[in-house]
């Protein structure tokens, strides 16, 4: 057995290795805080993140625990979101009001929501009060919406104010926010006015009014807003932070692009997840979450292959006349397959970042299928010589080049059609267009190329 004194700690930035997850496991199973310490003292927060991921559920509160105070809570903001959850659940309220007085507002709120009503009375009801309303606004908007992401900290001023007020209060005030990089300009109402940037503020003379300074024509954001709708707003404006109002136009926080980028890259991975059938699950899920989503769409899948297998069936006295088209099916399915998913997943990335609009649909439209034409026409060329010089029979090249025209136009159309369709009905596009594409390419790839063939043998 290693002796855990020879186990290196790892050096910084280098995440956390194999033999230190093991070293941790390790020292928190011989209640070793003092070795847990040494193992991660070089780690930073989102190594410390992943390894807490790696441990057992039943030893990440133990790791926790020891780190004691050098524990910082904002390691809870790198980790998934269901071990978030299951930590939340099993550590002591104390040390959850702990977490949340370093945490900003957002991040508070996603630690405790899924808690019980009287534990999160508990918890904030252990916090300063401008803190305590800070969170209980965050908590008051739904999931995934401005109000949820946003930060209840900013700095917001008078339009009177000079330049030297504004700087003064900045450096007096205790409970402004650690880092921040717009002043806010609000009326006595706290509505919005405008907003001043930190670094032309500094560039100007303490004697000039911010009101002469602020640039009015700020992307103020919904509180209601969904998360997605503010995300494509910072990339389509370069924005670094966006104030959030209510249905009043009244200052309630702010976005930063920090937190803008988590839902990028949230929102990107649920779609990749999703076109391939198997939902916005994470590594930490159980089984019993996994299982059964991913067995509806198994059982989509198989209906819809029993559709081509009755299609193939039609035909079985061709198959049996000419082995060839047993041989030279799958390559016209899989062509079909991948031409209609090519297209498929350029439509339902553009329809989730509204690129794709009433507008440009027929423009579109006739792109993918030129682009299916052309490419049928080229490997038609292609698979028809490779048919007659594997199997010398003209016919059936001409037969393959037919069939591999029909099958890529088709699935240039329908990968694009088909993801319209189910949005027009309220279905998620990137959840079910998968499984309905291969079917429709499969089915048309089959049928014509066996209806064909059938004709030719005639």
């Amino acid at each position: 057995m290693t002796d855990p004194e020879e186990i290196d700690v790892p050096a910084r930035g280098s995440g956390p290795t194999t033999e230190c997850v093991r070293a941790v496991t390790a020292a928190l199973d011989d209640n070793n805080a003092a070795e847990v310490r040494r193992l991660v003292a070089d780690l930073e927060n989102p190594d410390l993140a992943d390894l807490i991921e790696m441990l057992d559920p039943d030893q990440r509160v133990d790791f926790i625990k020891a780190l004691g105070p050098d524990f910082d809570f904002e390691v809870l903001t790198e980790v998934d979101e269901k071990v978030r959850d299951q930590l939340s659940e099993a550590l002591p309220n104390e040390v959850l009001a702990r977490a949340v007085t370093q945490l900003d507002s957002d991040d508070a709120a996603y630690l405790i929501e899924t808690l019980e009503a009287d534990d999160q009375k508990e918890i904030l009801d252990q916090l300063p009060k401008s803190e305590r309303a800070a969170v209980e606004r965050n908590l008051l908007y739904p999931v995934e919406t401005a109000g949820r992401l946003m930060q209840g900290d900013f700095v917001a001023v008078p339009p009177f104010w000079t330049v030297g007020q504004v700087i003064d209060f900045a450096r007096d005030a205790e409970d402004l926010p650690d880092t921040f990089s717009e002043i806010f300009v609000v009326d006595p109402g706290f509505h919005l006015l405008g907003s001043v940037n930190l670094s032309r503020l500094l560039r100007t003379k303490r004697d000039v009014r911010v009101d002469t300074l602020m640039d009015p024509d700020r992307h103020m954001v919904l509180a209601t807003a969904d998360q997605e709708a503010v995300a494509r707003q910072f990339e389509r404006y370069g924005l670094i932070a966006a104030p959030v109002v209510d249905k009043d136009d009244r200052l309630v926080g702010v976005v930063t692009v920090d937190d803008v980028v988590e839902v990028i890259e949230q929102e990107a991975e649920e779609d990749a997840k999703l076109l391939a059938g198997v939902g916005d699950e994470r590594l930490s899920d159980s089984v019993r979450e996994i299982a059964p989503p991913r067995f509806v769409w198994l059982f989509v899948n198989v209906l819809t292959a029993m559709i081509s297998a009755s299609i193939i069936n039609l035909f079985g006295a061709s198959i049996e006349h000419m082995v060839a088209l047993a041989v030279l099916m799958p390559i016209i399915a899989s062509m079909g397959g991948n031409a209609g998913t090519q297209t498929m997943t350029v439509t339902v990335r553009a329809l989730a970042t509204k690129e794709l609009t009433e507008l440009n649909i027929p423009r579109v439209a006739l792109r993918e299928a030129t682009v299916g034409l052309i490419n049928g026409l080229l490997f038609a060329i292609l698979l028809s010589i490779l048919a007659i010089a594997w199997f010398g029979a003209s016919g059936l090249g001409g037969v393959v080049a037919i069939a591999i025209i029909v099958n890529l136009l088709v699935a240039a159309i329908a990968g694009m059609l088909i993801p319209l369709v189910l949005q027009r009905m309220g279905f998620d596009p990137a959840v079910a267009s998968t499984v309905f594409v291969t079917a429709v390419t499969d089915v048309v790839g089959f049928f014509s190329f066996l209806g064909m063939a059938t004709l030719w043998l005639m």
